[in-house]
């Protein structure tokens, strides 16, 4: 009697895992989900009270994302209709054969995202072997905010300020990279733009900052620990994505949020962890 119950009680628990992996598999890893969040700020002015930054990253296209998901990426993202949105890396994954066709009819999904100001990109770690991700971004409508920065206005005089670093792929110091950006913040005596972002692929860059500078920071990388277990931290995590794995810290007065993506990589599994993309709406009050 003993021995059956054991052997239904085991079969069971085999059932059991089997749907979950299938789920994890092929449900979960399809699933497109949307965060929103509410930044308040004292120093946003009534122009941009209500700003809505759309913030997308690791889709590792080719690695269980195709342009059917991507279709239904865009269509979600235009129901939003964001002010600007920005990709903080990882668009290809690094295990990708990608064609031509594939490159083509990505850049051609990433042209149907609209925004109402401006769209922007930098490379993850998985981009960096790809030449093509330059064409793919510009194709796509996309400006490459690699190392640079940008300054967004809208109906008056104040602006925002966009920065981007590349990924830590390149061997390069953050610093370094913002060598540009932190000068002409600082050229400003008084006035300049009214709130800064800064767009890294890498959360745990942030502790290398010399001078953190920004209100605002959007990463990605860590997919937020793409399997997770209910009540646990993230089991798995990237290097340089281990201290802050998501999905948002307060460090000084920076609000850092590291979205969980909408891809994956080096296992074809999510579990306790949809695939997702955020909002961010800006007010002062």
């Amino acid at each position: 009697m003993k021995k059956h119950l054991f052997l239904k009680i085991f079969i069971l628990l085999m059932v059991i895992i089997g749907l979950i992996i299938a789920y994890s598999h092929f449900i979960a890893t399809q699933m497109i989900t949307l965060h929103e969040y509410k930044i308040t700020n004292p120093n946003i002015t009534e122009n941009f009270d209500g700003f809505k930054i759309l913030h997308i990253t690791d889709i590792h296209y080719g690695r269980m994302f195709d342009k059917g998901k991507l279709d239904r990426l865009v269509k979600s993202i235009n129901e939003q209709e964001p002010d600007i949105v920005v990709l903080t890396g990882d668009l290809i994954d690094k295990d990708t054969n990608l064609t031509t066709s594939m490159a083509d009819e990505l850049g051609n999904g990433l042209k149907k995202i609209k925004a109402n100001v401006a769209k922007y990109a930098i490379t993850g770690n998985h981009d960096y072997k790809f030449d093509e991700w330059q064409n793919i971004i510009e194709n796509g409508g996309f400006e490459n905010l690699n190392n640079t920065y940008d300054t967004i206005y809208k109906n008056g005089y104040s602006s925002i300020l966009i920065a981007g670093v590349s990924t830590a792929e390149d061997k390069q110091n953050i610093n370094d990279k913002l060598t540009s950006t932190i000068d002409y913040i600082n050229s400003f005596e008084n006035g300049g733009p009214i709130y800064k972002i800064l767009l890294i692929h890498e959360p745990d860059l942030i502790d290398n900052l010399n001078n953190n500078k920004f209100d605002l920071i959007l990463a990605g990388h860590t997919h937020n620990g793409q399997v997770r277990l209910p009540f646990l931290p993230p089991i798995i995590l990237p290097e340089n994505g281990q201290k802050y794995p998501g999905p948002f810290y307060k460090i000084g007065n920076t609000d850092m949020y590291v979205s969980n993506g909408l891809g994956v990589s080096t296992i074809d599994f999510r579990l306790f962890n949809t695939p997702s993309y955020n909002i961010y709406r800006l007010t002062n009050k």
